[in-house]
């Protein structure tokens, strides 16, 4: 049976309930933390599920209090950090410590293209900064950048940095990253491209970052627990499970889309409205009602 880490498990990419008129609607966090927390699952705010460009650090520190109360010391609080202004994203996360996050989790700035050596430093500075753990985010989709696996190798032994969410769709990458620190207890591997949890828990990766646990935890526990007890076969079929859940809110949309489609779902079993952040919007009726109906019978089947 695997080692298990500090920082490890299921953290789901928490989509970022709002209401009509824009607001962070609290009452729908709490619920949604619960319902996570309930199946020993971790909520990271604002990451790219969660609209994070879009959100103030007004409204992440809203979630990130509603989040705290809801979880009531069940799980540990990630809060995603991103941005292009430096300044901004300190006096950010400060904010978001104060309101109670355990972990700040950052991606690369992304205007400019950094060097390796830029990007060392960025982290290294911002784990120098914090006075909570650190977490790498590297996400190639919307950074348009990636962490050279040396990169994070030399971070990984900075006493703050605690570990890496990686959302890279990279097998041997994510094999490479695996084989680096699957037996190092000071530094911990997420898989952020939920296609691959199996792959990355048969590596002996530490954790799973899939968006479709915002409705469906259970599944993903599940499919966690059976890879770190060594049922592959059990980890297999949940994974080509959850690949096919999946495509119901992304075949033929685009990422911002597919955003929009899951909260529709999660509109459907009560969790959530399905209003999005600008410059994201709701989806046409047309495809709402795609989605709807074939999420229903996998809503009737599986909650």
């Amino acid at each position: 049976m695997k080692t298990i880490k500090k920082y490890h498990g299921v953290v789901v990419p928490m989509a970022t309930p709002v209401t009509k008129e824009g607001n962070i609607d609290v009452a729908a966090v709490e619920k949604i933390v619960d319902n996570m927390a309930s199946h020993q699952c971790a909520p990271l705010i604002m990451g790219t599920t969660g609209e994070g460009n879009s959100c103030s650090t007004a409204m992440g520190v809203a979630m990130i209090a509603a989040a705290k109360k809801a979880s009531k010391g069940r799980v540990v609080i990630y809060a995603g950090l991103q941005g292009t202004c430096i300044a901004e994203q300190y006096e950010a996360a400060k904010a978001y410590i104060a309101a109670g996050a355990d972990v700040i989790a950052a991606t690369l700035p992304s205007y400019y293209a950094l060097t390796d050596e830029q990007m060392e430093k960025y982290y290294t500075d911002l784990a120098d900064f914090l006075t909570v753990p650190l977490m790498l985010y590297n996400i190639t989709i919307t950074t348009h950048m990636s962490i050279p696996v040396d990169v994070i190798e030399k971070l990984s032994h900075h006493p703050n940095i605690v570990g890496l969410k990686d959302s890279e769709n990279n097998i041997p990458r994510l094999e490479e990253c695996c084989k680096l620190f699957a037996d190092r207890e000071d530094f911990a591997y997420f898989c952020g491209c939920a296609a691959n949890s199996c792959a990355a828990l048969k590596n002996g990766g530490d954790g799973i970052v899939p968006s479709v646990g915002n409705y469906l935890p259970q599944m993903y526990q599940d499919l966690y627990e059976a890879g770190v007890n060594g049922d592959w076969q059990k980890c297999q079929e949940l994974q080509d499970l959850t690949i096919q859940i999946g495509k119901i809110n992304t075949a033929g949309l685009t990422l911002g889309q597919s955003l929009a489609g899951l909260k529709v779902i999660m509109n459907m079993v009560g969790l959530c409205e399905p209003y999005m952040l600008a410059p994201l919007t709701e989806l046409p009726a047309e495809t709402v009602e795609k989605i709807k109906a074939e999420a229903k019978p996998v809503i009737e089947k599986y909650l």
